[in-house]
């Protein structure tokens, strides 16, 4: 029963069909929050890597080789990826468990942690691609080394790092930065016309002029000076003074 306080100033009849039908305004609540609930839904289906994800029998992975001038015996990085979402549109891998075998034994101990730790962060979930940037920033207090090729790495951990950047873009959470093709040419021009100024023969292993410095952006002794200009063969990074 509907009590009335105010003065009756006009009146109508309500037919059966507009009691029935909602308005306008109330379909389009329906509608949005039908659209929100289907949303809801979609998200729930779709499976995100999280602590609580069970280890498959089978899982997908890499092995990477470490060899560096401070061990006569090599790294070996294995790094196992989860599939979620399989046969879908959302279908991703996730890096789920990492490895880390040699027959050096020096550091057993530090490496076992490593991979333990490692192992953890990506199973908990989110963004993980932070660890390769903490790991690479890792430096040798004895100094570090140069890869072949004539990059430079300051420490061992920094080159675990490195091999999980290149997992971690085989798999697509980290992009790819590379150069185009005229950009590759205009470097292979610099160093063709450096190699003729200078009559030197390049390096064997990478190609680079040996009196090549250091990138600070690239970590690649691979930086000439031409025409008041320094220029990265490597990465492409260039400044002139």
């Amino acid at each position: 029963m509907t009590k009335i306080d105010k003065k009756i100033v006009g009146f109508g009849i309500a037919n059966n069909a507009e009691k029935s039908s909602p308005s306008a305004e109330q379909s389009a609540d329906n509608s949005s929050e039908n659209s929100s609930n289907n949303t809801a839904a979609l998200e729930q289906t779709i499976e995100h890597m999280h602590e609580n994800v069970g280890r498959p029998e089978m899982l997908v992975g890499a092995t990477y080789k470490i060899k560096t001038p401070l061990s006569d015996h090599a790294l070996y990085i294995t790094i196992n990826d989860i599939v979620l979402n399989p046969d879908t549109d959302h279908e991703q891998r996730r890096p789920f468990e990492i490895f880390i075998n040699s027959k050096n034994l020096e550091h057993y101990q530090w490496v076992v942690a490593l991979t333990r730790v490692i192992s953890a962060v990506f199973r908990k979930g989110g963004d993980v691609t932070f660890l390769v940037e903490e790991l690479k920033a890792v430096f040798d207090p004895q100094g570090g080394y140069f890869k072949s090729g004539g990059r430079f790495m300051p420490s061992l951990v920094a080159e675990i790092g490195d091999a999980i950047e290149l997992h971690m873009k085989t798999i697509g959470l980290i992009q790819t930065e590379e150069l185009s093709d005229i950009q590759k040419q205009i470097l292979a021009d610099k160093l063709q016309k450096y190699n003729e100024q200078n009559a030197i023969e390049p390096k064997a292993d990478s190609g680079y002029p040996p009196s090549a410095q250091l990138c600070i952006k690239c970590h690649t002794k691979a930086v000439i000076v031409m025409d008041g200009c320094k220029t990265c063969l490597s990465c492409g990074d260039s400044k002139c003074s």
